[in-house]
């Protein structure tokens, strides 16, 4: 069972997407704050607050290596929102499935009624 606190702060700390892209990039490998700033056009106070956001989320880790402090992927809180997210695909899955049988049935009786009279009888 996923803790809907967890889920919350999962879901808004993907909710940016600057958050977003700096998870993509700890998805490549460790990167420092200066790292992690380089891409954006923001301060590195702003990639650190948004690093706190995703640490909240337990989205994100921070290290120590020497004089580095390396941030890390965190990536069990997106595997439980995931599970999380399955419980839905299951239901359009089937909503989908619902849906093709019904336009089954509408393309028979479009073939029935443009067939010429007295065909088939």
């Amino acid at each position: 069972m996923v803790s809907p606190e967890l889920l919350d702060a999962t879901f808004a700390a993907l909710a940016d997407p600057t958050r977003r892209a700096i998870l993509a990039r700890l998805a490549v490998g460790e990167a420092t704050v200066t790292e992690l700033a380089a891409p954006f056009e923001m301060s590195q106070p702003a990639i650190s607050k948004h690093l706190k956001v995703l640490e909240r989320a337990g989205l994100v880790s921070r290290g120590r290596d020497a004089q580095r402090r390396p941030c890390r992927l965190e990536a069990r809180p997106l595997r439980e929102a995931t599970a999380w997210l399955a419980g839905y695909r299951d239901y359009w899955a089937e909503s989908y499935k619902r849906l093709d049988g019904l336009l089954d049935e509408l393309q028979a009786v479009d073939k029935r009624d443009a067939a010429p009279s007295g065909a088939g009888e």
